[in-house]
């Protein structure tokens, strides 16, 4: 019987795709003559919106949409090809898979992560795909997570918050999970940093399998 919850977020939990994330930034960067930024400065804010992150970037809040959009455009050509699992999340998939009902909770589009996790062959493991454009608040808001956690209820799958958890490598993920009131893990092979980790959960570990196998033991 499958009694727990476990909500995987998606970019530096499960996949890297910062190569894909980054060469999409420079094509916007130079269509529309925006100063480039090196790949650390951009990564460093993985996690936020397409829209907060231009914003970060000094963009004209006029453009920001067109900015979203031509990134989008540039992205979908390049992700499947540029975009890697990360050691060990197949196998965390899998294994969270056999005790565990599973969701993804992601900033990306809901329909770019399910493409990838197609691709990658373990999309068939999710029961639920929470992604930008199914939330009005995105994380470190709980919507996203209450989101996910009610459309799992709607298939009939029983919620227990002491028995859920969110997979995340960034305060994002951990203060959503605070948020919404389940247990936040962060991980380390990702964009955050143990420090900034360590001031939402008291457990980190170095990668999604890891990780699993701490909620698995509980």
């Amino acid at each position: 019987m499958k009694d727990k919850i476990i909500l995987f977020d998606m970019d530096g939990t499960l996949i890297d795709s910062t190569d894909a994330i980054y060469e999409s930034f420079l094509n916007v960067f130079k269509k529309h003559k925006i100063p480039l930024l090196p790949k650390n400065k951009i990564t460093k804010f993985i996690g936020y919106t397409l829209q907060d992150m231009f914003r970060f970037f000094g963009v004209s809040s006029d453009l920001i949409e067109v900015c979203c959009n031509d990134y989008k455009r540039h992205y979908t050509t390049i992700h499947r090809a540029k975009t890697t699992m990360l050691p060990n999340a197949a196998e965390s998939i899998k294994l969270a898979s056999k005790f565990a009902n599973l969701g993804i909770v992601t900033t990306k589009t809901s329909h770019s992560s399910r493409e990838l996790l197609q691709h990658f062959e373990v999309e068939k493991y999710f029961s639920v795909m929470i992604g930008r454009e199914d939330v009005v608040h995105t994380k470190p808001h709980k919507e996203p997570i209450i989101n996910a956690l009610m459309i799992m209820e709607s298939k009939n799958i029983k919620i227990d918050k002491n028995k859920s958890f969110m997979i995340g490598d960034t305060i994002l993920d951990l203060q959503a999970a605070k948020n919404a009131d389940i247990q936040g893990i962060g991980i380390l092979c990702g964009y955050g940093k143990r420090a900034d980790l360590e001031q939402f959960s008291n457990n980190i570990f170095l990668d999604s399998l890891k990780a699993v196998k701490f909620i698995q033991s509980l």
